[in-house]
């Protein structure tokens, strides 16, 4: 899919998404859609009707810094949607990264192996997972799809494991556009989200949002099979010898009774043989 459709989509579906009173304008007339019409999109980004209509119908695909600008502050948008917007037009499609930036950094790999108390795992490009330490492995344990974060947030079984499962399938196909927005020749990118689009309906409902997401710290949810309800702090580092990867590191309150859950859990990690 050419990026020109690509941002015409992401323009229509944003502006339809954004109500008439949070933009400060009269509600005049009758409206056959949800949203902003066109002409009130155009007037408050200061373009003409011609050139925005251009750009929702891909005709336009190069518009100005200064007009997406334009466009994301008439749109309310926040800052992971306006990169995201930015993203649509002056990141050129490009080829994915060579397979060896997708192979788990060694050091990231010795870190996780030594934190036995901290579920820990790694996030390539495409939101792969990469690798997992093993109270990782004891937390998502039974858990379908775990080569992938839509995977598993999509499989059946999360329903039951997620105790925000709306909120956290949100956050990962905000996450999904984001990244396809930064990589989009990525042919992995797209075959995911075809995958995803003809397996769940789920997925093609938020999907149509257009949300944008880059990931952040937050807190997770759990109803673990042995242990019962787990909560955690999710905190995500970039690290600067692994350009395409993220290292993901939760951990409980301490003395909760999910920092004891935790515990419980590595103590069975413990006892099995390496």
């Amino acid at each position: 899919m050419a990026n020109g459709t690509v941002l015409g989509e992401y323009l229509r579906a944003r502006r339809q998404a954004t109500a008439v009173e949070d933009v400060g304008l009269p509600d005049i007339g009758r409206r056959r859609t949800p949203g902003l019409r066109r002409e009130e999109l155009a007037m408050l980004a200061g373009v003409s009707i011609d050139y925005y209509i251009r750009l929702e119908q891909g005709r336009e695909q190069r518009p100005s810094p200064q007009v997406l600008a334009s466009i994301a502050d008439a749109l309310r948008l926040d800052d992971d949607a306006a990169e995201y917007l930015f993203d649509l037009v002056h990141t050129p499609p490009r080829p994915p990264d060579g397979a060896e930036r997708q192979r788990a950094h060694p050091t990231l790999l010795q870190l996780m192996s030594g934190w036995h108390n901290n579920p820990a795992f790694l996030i390539g490009r495409g939101l792969n997972v990469l690798a997992t330490n093993r109270l990782a492995d004891k937390l998502y344990e039974g858990q379908p799809g775990q080569d992938n974060c839509l995977n598993l947030i999509f499989s059946p079984e999360s329903r039951h494991f997620y105790v925000d499962w709306e909120q956290a399938a949100t956050y990962k196909v905000g996450e999904l556009r984001a990244a396809l927005g930064r990589a989009p020749g990525d042919p992995g990118l797209r075959q995911l989200v075809e995958d995803l689009s003809a397996q769940s309906d789920d997925f093609r409902t938020l999907w149509a949002r257009h949300d944008v997401w880059n990931r952040r710290n937050e807190v997770k949810r759990f109803i673990h099979h042995d242990v019962g309800p787990v909560t955690v702090t999710w905190d995500v580092f970039t690290v600067n010898s692994a350009p395409c990867q993220q290292l993901v590191v939760m951990g409980a309150e301490p003395e909760s009774t999910s920092e004891r859950a935790l515990a419980h859990l590595g103590r069975a990690v413990a006892l099995r043989p390496v």
